[in-house]
């Protein structure tokens, strides 16, 4: 039976530049969830534990993760419940781990707020990796100045976005992009560049950004099915338009 990790030998992590963070590992697979906390256990990471959705939900609420990695496939209640529950809480950054080939359920887990997946098998240092990366996001070295355009208001330091001065529930992702597309006004971006420039990474799914600006166009657009502010440039990718004027091309696209 293939396993849902791949084996490697075991080497020193690279130690965190930033502080240590508290680390809530869901997986109903023991031997899996052991690995993953090792490899975070020696990343300088505090772990926790639980094989299900209501063990998750409990530590979650004694102690509070400053990141969840989450199978998506639990006994009783799936990984997507507990990410809604969790959510439901208080942002927490939220890396679903799924199966391999499962497109619309990986796409899901983005809709509900996943920050990012890895898929089975995966290599543990990958997956660390993605935890540092997305702990990095979560915690930015540096206090960019406040944001605004179009009605659209965002505070780096504080994480926080409102529109029309009212919060916005925006994912880290979400906010990521946001933030992105407000620093450069009227410069058409492809998806490459997005997954590139925003999140750092040189590869992935692609699908992922298009999950994203969908999202992203349902809490700032007047209507998500025509934006204004964040247009669809055709051959190429996206873009952000301030002045809010009703693109040329016809239809959302992606």
């Amino acid at each position: 039976m293939q396993q849902p990790y791949e084996p490697e030998h075991a080497g020193p992590a690279d130690r965190p530049a930033h502080p240590a963070a508290r680390v809530l590992v869901v997986d109903d697979d023991p031997t899996v969830a052991e690995v993953v906390a090792g490899y975070l256990d020696r990343a300088g990471h505090v772990v926790d534990r639980a094989g299900d959705g209501p063990t998750a939900l409990a530590r979650a609420a004694a102690n509070w993760p400053d990141l969840v990695v989450l199978d998506l496939m639990l006994p009783g209640m799936d990984g997507l419940e507990v990410c809604r529950r969790m959510r439901g809480h208080g942002p927490v950054p939220v890396i679903m781990l799924t199966a391999r080939g499962d497109e619309d359920d990986r796409v899901l887990g983005l809709e509900v707020g996943a920050d990012d997946y890895v898929t089975k098998p995966f290599s543990p240092r990958e997956l660390v990796l993605r935890v540092e990366s997305v702990l990095r996001r979560s915690r930015p070295a540096t206090a960019p100045q406040p944001l605004a355009a179009a009605g659209l208001s965002i505070d780096p330091a504080a994480r926080r976005a409102t529109r029309d001065g009212a919060e916005l529930a925006l994912t880290l992702r979400e906010f990521d992009l946001l933030a992105f597309f407000l620093r450069h006004p009227g410069r058409a971006f492809t998806r490459e560049d997005l997954m590139r420039e925003v999140w750092g990474w040189d590869f992935g799914d692609l699908s992922t950004v298009t999950v994203h600006v969908r999202r992203l166009r349902g809490k700032v657009e007047d209507d998500p099915a025509r934006p204004r502010l964040i247009q669809t440039v055709w051959g190429v990718g996206y873009r952000f338009d301030p002045a809010g004027r009703q693109p040329r091309e016809a239809g959302e696209g992606n």
